[in-house]
């Protein structure tokens, strides 16, 4: 029998799948006092203004364009990617685009930005400038200001490169949850999935592909659409498998995707088949999948499809449990939270 004392951090405690989540719920089994912060097994924190901001209006303190029903959204994020220049991006692209995401999906309006890099002595600083302009250029396609940050150098052969960690504040006046599907809700997706994954894994062993990352800030996206979505949430790492399934568990519904509307392009299927990867495991950096109303439906798909052409409706909700393939032939194939090693350092 393993004593529990023995065992060992390992590389799919990493990648978003089902031990992932195991050593998420651990370290959230000793972490329980959160006091004011609520929802935090979400995308982001939330703090409720309420709770503090009338006392500080009546000593005058408080900001005035800070309305007290508004909500308060942190979130944090590491990033060790490789390798760190690919099609379409770096390390410091999908860093700030995936704190961004990461408000975004919640339905915050993303303020500021903390930006902490550790980098390997020896870093090309060439290479280190060429970061943080793609950072820059994130920064102004979104709006959202990197305010504040952070610098370590660490001894050769104490790290692989340069490793980033953003933290990102926002505000919202509602909150989208990951467990606000309701059975009848229809699953969208904001664009094709997995070009992030196969992109970086494309560039690792020199195939010749026209993909480039998918990463994008979605924040502007997802303004224009969010009174419409009941449930939101960006499929990093574990792919659209385990962000689908825990989507479904937390909403306590069943969910069947249709296999005629997967969201992937051929290519995408064609290098995941080559490397016998499971192609719902792909992360994206820039797409969110969503639950919408039936009535909201076209309303929001015909506002995404002027920013992504892609956008389309993948599935639906019903009353049950799990998620499932409808494929082809009419079966029913379940869909589960990957298990074993994923892909490593896609994000």
């Amino acid at each position: 029998m393993n004593n529990k004392n023995d065992e060992r951090i390992e590389l799919d405690h990493g990648g978003g799948g089902y031990k992932s989540w195991q050593l998420v719920r651990d370290v959230r089994d000793i972490l329980k006092e959160k006091g004011n912060w609520q929802n935090c097994e979400d995308d982001a924190a939330i703090y409720d203004l309420s709770s503090v901001i009338p006392t500080r209006q009546k000593s005058g303190k408080h900001p005035a364009e800070i309305h007290p029903t508004e909500k308060l959204v942190f979130t944090s994020d590491g990033f060790i990617v490789d390798p760190i220049f690919f099609p379409g991006g770096d390390i410091g692209k999908i860093a700030m685009c995936g704190t961004i995401n990461d408000l975004s999906v919640m339905g915050a309006t993303p303020l500021g930005i903390s930006l902490s890099i550790v980098i390997e002595e020896g870093f090309p600083k060439a290479d280190f400038l060429k970061i943080i302009e793609s950072i820059n250029k994130v920064s102004k396609e979104s709006g959202v200001p990197v305010v504040t940050g952070d610098t370590k150098v660490t001894p050769k052969g104490k790290l692989d490169k340069i490793e980033i960690t953003t933290s990102g504040v926002g505000i919202a006046k509602k909150i989208i949850p990951n467990n606000g599907i309701k059975p009848g809700d229809v699953i969208i997706t904001s664009g094709d999935l997995g070009e992030h994954s196969v992109t970086l894994l494309a560039s690792r062993f020199n195939y010749k592909t026209s993909l480039k990352t998918d990463s994008k800030p979605l924040n502007k996206d997802i303004e224009r659409v969010k009174d419409y979505l009941n449930a939101c949430k960006d499929p990093t790492r574990g792919g659209l498998a385990a962000n689908i399934v825990e989507m479904a568990d937390k909403s306590k519904v069943k969910i069947v995707l249709d296999e005629r509307s997967l969201p992937y392009k051929k290519e995408v299927v064609a290098v995941s088949e080559l490397l016998g990867i499971d192609i719902f495991s792909l992360a994206s950096e820039g797409r969110f999948i969503a639950a919408i109303s039936p009535k909201n439906t076209n309303k929001a798909l015909r506002i995404l499809k002027k920013f992504n052409p892609e956008a389309k409706v993948i599935g639906k909700a019903e009353k049950g449990s799990g998620v499932y393939l409808k494929t082809k032939l009419g079966s029913h194939r379940p869909i589960e939270m990957p298990k074993g090693k994923l892909i490593p350092r896609i994000c």
